[in-house]
């Protein structure tokens, strides 16, 4: 995942359940409607077999298509079920030991709440993205969000690629667009009876 200076690059993330016998479907349209550069596998499962079946089925949709899929969190099974890296969900205390682990060929993510020291230490450490929210209102963590003036400062300071996410709207949206590499969206797209037409409406806000 490469630094874009030009419009921010988009990042889809699953929802944390996924019924196996239609998501791979929803997931391949859209990634056939719009050029995604990466896919989360982000289950609230902690059950190994239930994971490795979502990433069989998901890889199968992303690497015939070219795109990079990634887990929440379990480095150990990044190199066993054949995924392209791991994003970290304790900014930069785990990176270090990550990129010993798997390698320099691995994406690593770190996710780093509204934190530019986490942001700043994980992008010292090795990691390829940096990840801030959520944007937008929420009620999950602890309710504060990471403000767009974070992004600009980032933008203007930082090579370290940038990943916007959680609770993105659209006028957050096109505020954010001049600032941020990626957008990462889950429920913005998931929720939707339409999925597909959901990201084209997010894509023309980013347009």
């Amino acid at each position: 995942m490469s630094k874009n200076v030009e419009m921010p690059q988009l990042y889809l993330i699953t929802p944390n359940e996924v019924d196996l016998l239609s998501f791979p479907d929803q997931l391949a349209a859209c990634l056939d409607t719009a050029d995604v550069a990466c896919v989360r596998l982000s289950l609230a499962s902690r059950d190994e077999d239930r994971i490795a079946k979502a990433a069989d089925a998901l890889r199968e949709v992303t690497h015939a298509r070219d795109v990079a899929l990634v887990i929440d969190s379990h480095i150990q099974l990044v190199e066993r079920l054949g995924l392209d890296g791991v994003h970290l969900l304790d900014g930069s205390r785990s990176i270090k030991k990550t990129r010993k682990e798997l390698g320099d060929d691995a994406i690593i993510g770190s996710y780093c709440g509204n934190s530019t020291h986490d942001g700043m230490t994980a992008g010292e450490l090795s990691a390829d993205y940096v990840s801030f929210g959520p944007v937008g209102t929420s009620i999950l963590g602890d309710g504060e969000t990471a403000p767009i003036d974070l992004f600009e400062w980032w933008s203007q300071m930082i090579e370290v690629p940038v990943v916007a996410e959680g609770a993105l709207t659209i006028d957050l949206i096109r505020k954010l667009t001049p600032h941020t590499d990626f957008f990462a969206f889950a429920d913005e797209v998931w929720k939707n009876d339409d999925p597909v037409a959901a990201l084209k409406g997010l894509i023309n806000a980013i347009g």
